[in-house]
């Protein structure tokens, strides 16, 4: 059943309009999760407003009631998730929608919510185990570099399959006990891929996505569940624990005379 607002969204930007800035990807997730409410006329067409530069924007509101309120001339609106909201920007060619609450409001540039929409936590990803060198590589070099980081937890390499497009890449999920975007988890990335990891551009990818430990927990959980290698950190102990199948089962791992691998290129589209 659709409700008749996205309540997380409305709390979100009133918020931020109270001078409590809401992380990025919290907002996407909401939007993700909850949709808008888009004004449409007589006809069921959709209605377009002026934005910046009189571009045509597509306005979208957190309630349905709401969006009667402020947008009177309109016949009504229609809850659109964000795989008809990009539908439409696609079809029009409009750049931008524009979210609106009782208090705040959002911008969302159609790039964002389609690199949001295949990279983000909004994204359908199958994370495996991996053997791939540079996966051993970036596991090992965690378990050595990750007590400078204290707000991070854990962290897991996997090869990940993106269901929209069919891409596979290596991705680091780094949950993390700080606010998202999270400095520490980008830190963490430099210092894996400057100082530790050699990278050859010309085959795949590396990248990664910062979870947070209490907002994320489901997707932490899930992480866990797939036996991918991970390494876990306790800040007050200073104690490191690295888990991977390759201990449980040697013959898993590459031979030590197996024919060696170019390692993926870099490519950062999961900052957080």
């Amino acid at each position: 059943m659709i409700e008749h607002s996205n309540a997380s969204l409305a709390g979100l930007l009133d918020r931020a309009a109270d001078g409590h800035e809401p992380a990025p990807e919290a907002v996407l997730a909401a939007l993700f999760e909850g949709g808008a409410f888009v004004p449409v006329t007589d006809t069921a067409s959709v209605v377009f407003v002026p934005g910046d530069g009189q571009q045509p924007t597509l306005l979208g509101f957190t309630d349905a009631a709401l969006g009667t309120q402020l947008l009177p001339t309109a016949a009504g609106t229609v809850h659109c998730d964000v795989a008809r909201l990009r539908d439409i920007m696609e079809k029009t060619g409009v750049a931008v929608l524009v979210v609106r609450s009782v208090d705040g409001q959002a911008t969302f540039p159609e790039q964002v919510l389609r690199n949001w929409a295949t990279y983000g936590s909004g994204a359908e990803t199958e994370p495996a185990w991996s053997t791939d060198p540079v996966a051993v590589a970036l596991r090992d070099a965690l378990a050595r570099r990750i007590r400078e980081f204290p707000a991070v937890r854990s962290a897991w390499v996997a090869q990940t399959r993106w269901q929209a497009n069919g891409g596979e890449d290596l991705v680091l999920y780094v949950a993390v006990d700080e606010d998202l975007p999270s400095a520490s988890a980008d830190r963490l990335m430099q210092v894996l891929l400057r100082e530790e990891v050699e990278l050859d551009p010309g085959r795949s990818r590396v990248g990664m996505l910062a979870l947070n430990t209490t907002t994320h927990a489901g997707t932490i959980a899930e992480l866990d569940s797939r036996g991918l290698d991970t390494v876990r950190h306790d800040p007050a102990s200073g104690q490191v624990r690295v888990v991977s199948r390759e201990y449980d089962d040697p013959s898993a791992a590459p031979a030590e005379d197996a024919a060696p691998q170019s390692p993926p290129r870099r490519r950062w589209f999961g900052r957080s």
